[in-house]
């Protein structure tokens, strides 16, 4: 059983089932019940057994993977933090030191075996400690840690281990600050320690400035004879008649007397159907074996084909050919490119295009943000979010580098189901270190995710951050920085990647100001891909219908959660109104705008955003609550489709856009189309409506007229039969028959611009089914009564989540 199978494993083993799995070499899980004691810290901070002896700490069963607050709650100590403004009350705890500890049984070891103590998260700052021997230390929340623990293990059931954890934002004093870049969000406590940049507070969650074991904890077992390290890696393919050339990387680890003798063997199975096995002996301890494959078939991203996988299993065999370890996972064969200019400008428009096995991608994407503040709840969580991406037809999440790195099962679940990865390293809107001692743990830190995924088909970019290159330039006004010295984006990590994954593109930063864009002056004209954000207010001004770039990857609107949802996170006095007499906001509400610290006062900026954008649309902001929360819905859902229509309709001279966001990682108030409880807003709808594979909407007018707009995300030409029709009056407006090229787009017509407002509702068939889309015409503000009233004609929504 490998490492990435420990890691699935439940609750704590009795020593005699310890003992059978490690004479077959099979870890031994430890997760389960802890003990969790915490103390304030007061001077320096307790690194060890000894010093634990001597402060008083309360002590309180714990759960592991766990976070200390889940832990809490559950003695009594706190109130549930989701729920009003209970969050704030946790701040001192920042100031805490906590320690987990457990007692647990071990082998007895054969000769030649070595016992490892891994764990898949520790957040963060820890001394590990067995049988009272101090084994090793963590100062990185994101990686896994390994220890050796070998020499001071006990046979039998009386072995403790002890994580002693110290408070980030007191360590993080220690650490000398350079320039500030003073963004918007990144705090400057956190750029030092490698810890969730969104737990210090962010526009999308709150403060919460957790510790905890995240992840799985096991002994492991270590063999004196064992496969290292494998990575399949696809060099081309032809997508014409499947053929496909690819290399296995191999290292082991074995004594010298195993050479020229022991063998290693790769099978590829696709479907239970072995397709190739080759085998070759071991003259040293690492090689590569090349296949080539005839009619293979190849992983495609949702739309495009199948994405197929192949069981791809490398065996490590003795002197007398006894399979002694096995690596076995899921592969995909594909070739990706990033197509990308380093500069937009008037008379050449920017490149930014993704091909997949030579075929240009148009990328339906979402952003991917924590799926919890408490991070030990977000494998439990993956399965229902992912089928939100996959029911709304995305090809592409983009995982934003404020977060921690998804786990192994995230990314197999995205290698089923034909989604691209876009993957930022965790760093964003911040000027990091660019000292050694920083650079050199961030070294470390990238080559532990590079090695951790990078088998992984559905991960086709490698990003160096978010926002990192434009908060140089916003943050540090007249004394702007030129993100082209940075270090840490264009130094360390493609160092990292030329050394280990040379098979996918880099992206520096995300947008990604060049040299050529540096020397221009660094304005959004010039970006081939940007985040556009924006005024906030009409969904069609100018910054958004005349924005130059080529690709979006950040686009986003308000959107009021459903009532039900608002009842869940608020207590009951704070549900409505959310403002008193005199126009002021209720603190809960302002908590779940996000705030930071109680100490900013009333922070209501990111409510009133929903307040701005319902009136422009509907000329008054509703006092219902109920009628407050459509408006506040349905201007998010035309924003939100009305953003994706642009950028459909330019196929492919805009390539892509990846929207701001799926699902809330807490009950908060926020650009989300889910909010935390999974409960969808009317903006999901609309864009689950808008990315099917074939679409036909009308854009806006052109020269006169509006352009009726057929696209086609697939290899294969579709044709079909359309109508549009007037929802007030039921006029029919166009029938006709349509026609659009395999991924491509065609304009089926030019319709004439109607007078007043009104609503066109369009159906048409691909495939034998019939779908149907609407368009909104003529200028705000709308009637609230109207628009309802033309929406319920179109009978597209009427199963949504109230």
């Amino acid at each position: 059983m490998k490492t990435n199978e420990l890691f699935r494993w439940g609750a704590s083993l009795s020593a005699a089932l310890v003992l059978a799995l490690s004479a077959s070499g099979g870890p031994v899980s430890l997760n389960g019940k802890w003990e969790l004691s915490f103390w304030p810290q007061s001077g320096e901070a307790v690194l060890s057994p000894e010093g634990l002896e001597k402060i008083e700490a309360t002590t309180i069963p714990a759960t592991v993977p766990g976070n200390v607050e889940i832990d809490m709650e559950a003695a009594g100590l706190i109130a549930d933090p989701r729920v009003g403004a209970t969050v704030n009350d946790l701040r001192k705890y920042e100031g805490y030191q906590w320690c987990y500890a457990r007692r647990f049984s071990a082998p007895e070891l054969r000769s030649g075996q070595r016992a490892e103590l891994a764990f898949g998260g520790i957040d963060c700052l820890g001394e590990v400690w067995v049988n009272g021997v101090h084994v090793g230390s963590s100062d990185n929340m994101f990686i896994e840690q390994r220890y050796d623990v070998t020499d001071c293990l006990k046979a039998g059931d009386d072995n403790l281990v002890q994580v002693i954890l110290r408070p980030v934002v007191l360590e993080s004093q220690k650490h000398l600050l350079g320039t500030f870049s003073m963004g918007n969000f990144a705090s400057e406590e956190s750029v030092y320690i490698r810890k969730a940049p969104h737990m210090y507070g962010w526009d999308i969650m709150p403060r919460l400035v957790s510790a905890g074991l995240w992840r799985d904890v096991a002994l492991e077992i270590v063999e004196p004879v064992r496969i290292a390290d494998v990575n399949w890696v696809t060099t081309n393919v032809d997508a014409e008649t499947g053929n496909a050339r690819l290399f296995v990387d191999f290292q082991t680890r074995m004594p010298f007397d195993r050479f020229d003798k022991a063998r290693m063997r790769f099978t590829l199975s696709r479907n239970g159907k072995q397709v190739y096995q080759g085998e070759r002996i071991l003259f040293t301890h690492a090689g590569r074996q090349i296949i080539e494959l005839q009619n293979a078939d190849l992983w495609w991203p949702r739309g495009y084909g199948e994405p197929a996988l192949y069981e791809a299993r490398a065996e490590l065999l003795d002197i007398d050919g006894e399979v002694v370890d096995t690596d076995v996972r899921k592969i995909g064969l594909r070739t990706v490119k990033l197509d990308l200019s380093d500069i937009n400008l008037p008379d050449e428009r920017g490149r930014f295009c993704f091909e997949v096995n030579g075929e240009k991608i148009f990328v339906r994407g979402t952003n991917w943000v924590p799926l919890d503040a408490l991070h030990s709840r977000d494998a439990a969580q993956y399965e229902s979010a992912l089928k939100l991406v996959t029911d709304a037809n995305c090809n592409m999440i983009r995982c934003w580098g404020g977060n921690v790195y998804e786990d192994t099962r995230f990314f197999e679940l995205c290698d089923e189901n034909g989604l691209m990865i876009w993957q930022d390293f965790a760093m964003g809107c911040a000027f990091y270190p660019q000292r050694d001692d920083f650079l050199d743990g961030l070294r470390r830190e990238v080559m532990s995710v590079v090695l951790k995924l990078r088998n992984h088909p559905s991960l086709v970019l490698w990003a160096g951050n978010n926002e990192d290159d434009a908060n140089l330039y916003w943050g540090l006004m007249a004394f702007h920085l030129d993100p082209n010295r940075d270090a840490v984006s264009r130094r360390v990590i493609p160092e990292v990647l030329y050394e280990f994954d040379v098979t996918r593109p880099y992206l520096p930063s995300s947008p990604y100001y060049s040299e050529a864009v540096w020397e221009k002056g660094s304005t959004d004209e010039y970006l081939p891909e940007n985040h556009l954000w924006g005024p906030r207010g009409y969904y069609k001004d100018p910054f958004y219908t005349t924005a130059p770039c080529t690709f979006v990857s950040e686009i986003g609107y308000h959107g009021c959660p459903n009532r039900s949802s608002i009842e869940r996170m608020m207590s009951p006095d704070c549900v409505y109104p959310w403002t008193d007499k005199d126009r002021r906001w209720n603190d809960e509400w302002i908590t779940k705008s996000t705030r930071r610290f109680v100490a900013w006062g009333p922070t209501q900026d990111r409510n009133n955003l929903m307040l701005n954008q319902v009136n422009i649309l509907f000329g008054s902001v509703p006092d219902d609550l109920d009628e407050f929360v459509f408006a506040s819905q349905a201007v998010q859902a035309e924003a939100m489709k009305y953003f994706v229509e642009m950028w459909r309709g330019r196929k492919f001279e805009r390539t892509g856009i990846i929207w701001w966001n799926v699902r809330d990682g807490w009950p908060i108030i926020s650009d989300a189309v889910v909010d935390y409880y999974g409960s969808k807003k009317l903006a999901y709808y609309f864009l689950s409506n808008v990315q099917r594979n074939v679409c036909l909407f009308i854009n806006d007018p052109r020269e006169g007229t509006y352009p009726l707009v057929a696209v086609n995300d697939t290899r294969e030409a579709a044709r079909g039969t359309v109508t549009v029709t007037d929802a007030a009056t039921g006029r029919e407006v166009f029938r006709g028959s349509y026609t659009v090229p395999a991924n491509g787009r065609s304009e089926v017509a030019a319709l004439p611009v109607a007078e007043g407002q009104g609503m066109f509702v369009i159906r048409y068939d691909v495939g034998g089914e019939t779908f149907a889309n609407h368009y909104l015409y003529g200028e705000p503000p709308y009637a609230l009564s109207d628009y309802k009233k033309w929406l319920s004609k179109t009978k597209l929504y009427d199963n949504r989540d109230k």
